[in-house]
């Protein structure tokens, strides 16, 4: 697979986000990658140090009711994005996800899933 997105840059994305997103009560788990060089089935794992050659970046958010966020961008320039919540009628939502040309957008595109899945992030009171 070509790659198209610089999956360290853009991981660097999430990362600048962890704060606001935890100050707002939301649990972010850790950064997980796939290395395109595995055997199949290509595990995930949370190290990037034993990576050698990244095929995607994922990340894991949960807020409140159970609400569970996932997105994982593929050095090819596509996400997978899925938002999962304890609704009536429909337990899962498939956000699109246009081409991601850049790491810049593709912080941008996470911002806008968080705010979707979450609502507008403010800092929880203790």
């Amino acid at each position: 697979m070509e790659s198209l997105i610089d999956l360290d840059q853009a991981a660097a994305q999430i990362s600048a986000r962890r704060r606001q997103w935890t100050a707002a009560g939301l649990v972010v788990g850790p950064l997980t990658w796939r290395d395109a060089d595995a055997v199949w089935p290509r595990r995930l794992g949370t190290s990037r140090s034993h990576v050698e050659d990244p095929d995607s970046v994922g990340i894991h958010v949960t807020g409140p009711a159970d609400a569970e966020l996932f997105v994982v961008l593929f050095r090819g320039g596509w996400a997978d994005v899925d938002f999962m919540a304890s609704l009536a009628e429909d337990d899962e939502i498939v956000c699109e996800a246009p081409a991601v040309t850049s790491p810049h957008l593709f912080g941008e595109l996470l911002d806008g899933y968080v705010l979707r899945a979450f609502g507008p992030p403010s800092a929880k009171t203790s």
